[in-house]
């Protein structure tokens, strides 16, 4: 196998290639769910139609011209990646960022990889008891996040790719509002979808739901705290937002303290990419509908940045 070549090919750095080869080594893949059965399955994980139809569009059928021998490869070894860390709960790049605009093929590919493992997760929910009404609510923020990247023009999808290897190798539940992330330590890290507002009630009802469901589901792992880091736990907002609002008092709930964000995540980035849902928009054309809005718009043009910082609060 010529690693180059493959890479070439593919349109990516060798060392992605390379990268992918490595770590999936000759472990097993998993296959597709029979064509027939997929548009049932996209539904179920909340695949919005547009993406639905291109995801069938493209599908891997053993005559299509639309799949090359080295995106076949890439979907095969991808899938054996993930699979392989199956239980893991740290950040996984699946394999290279693609050129998604090549055709539905190249553009869902990894849609494909997490459809081929569908399966697997499945079980292994079963085997942790996970009631399955959690596992399709956990599964399909998969079609949540395929919408946002449609509402983003693409500029979405090469972080969400690697985010949704937590939820595929069950790193990832969603309990009513939040996303509870396993394997922090001594403490369950939150997440927090775009799924309505961030009410009190909701965070209660969902930490609630959590301190429930980790000791029966997962009972050798003792979590007594729970955490986030995130840049809605940075104290400037409190500048800006009513006491009352629902953000600050989430951010009420944590000891805050100063905190390195991951390698390659700017705080400000992140900011437009969850308020906007934009990267490339000129701030003085970003929308100044809510006061959240105008507060991201005011500070970044006043020449300030966002922080990232890290919260925690006792589990009980």
């Amino acid at each position: 196998m010529d690693l180059e070549d493959m890479a070439a090919r593919l349109g990516v750095p060798v060392d992605d290639v390379e990268r992918v080869h490595r770590r999936a080594g000759d472990r097993p893949s998993a296959p597709l769910p029979a064509k027939a059965s997929a548009p049932e399955l996209l539904d179920r994980l909340a695949v919005p139609p547009d993406d639905a139809a291109e995801v069938m569009a493209g599908w891997p059928d053993a005559d299509s011209p639309l799949w090359t021998p080295e995106l076949r490869w890439l979907l095969d070894r991808s899938t054996a990646l993930v699979r392989a860390d199956l239980g893991g709960h740290q950040w996984l790049v699946p394999g290279p960022e693609l050129p998604r605009d090549r055709n539905p093929a190249w553009r869902h590919l990894y849609v494909y990889v997490y459809l081929a493992l569908l399966d697997v997760v499945l079980d292994y929910h079963r085997a942790h008891g996970v009631p399955e009404a959690v596992s399709w609510a956990t599964l399909a923020d998969l079609g949540r996040n395929l919408a946002v990247d449609r509402r983003m023009r693409g500029e979405g999808w090469p972080v969400m790719q690697s985010w949704l290897t937590l939820h595929w190798r069950g790193g990832v539940y969603e309990l009513g509002r939040l996303q509870h992330h396993r394997g922090d330590g001594d403490a369950l890290s939150l997440h927090i979808p775009d799924s309505g507002p961030l009410t009190p009630e909701a965070v209660d009802a969902s930490l609630a739901e959590a301190r429930a469901f980790f000791p029966r589901h997962f009972p050798d792992e003792p979590y007594t705290a729970f955490a986030c880091g995130s840049w809605l736990l940075d104290p400037q907002l409190l500048e800006y937002l009513p006491a009352e609002s629902n953000i600050v008092r989430f951010q009420r709930r944590f000891d805050v303290e100063p905190y390195e964000a991951p390698e390659g995540i700017d705080a400000d980035v992140e900011v437009l990419r969850f308020v906007f849902r934009t990267l490339t928009t000129p701030l003085d054309r970003l929308p100044r509908r809510t006061v959240l809005q105008r507060a991201v718009v005011d500070h970044l043009q006043a020449g300030r940045h966002w922080h990232w910082r890290r919260g925690r609060f006792p589990l009980q």
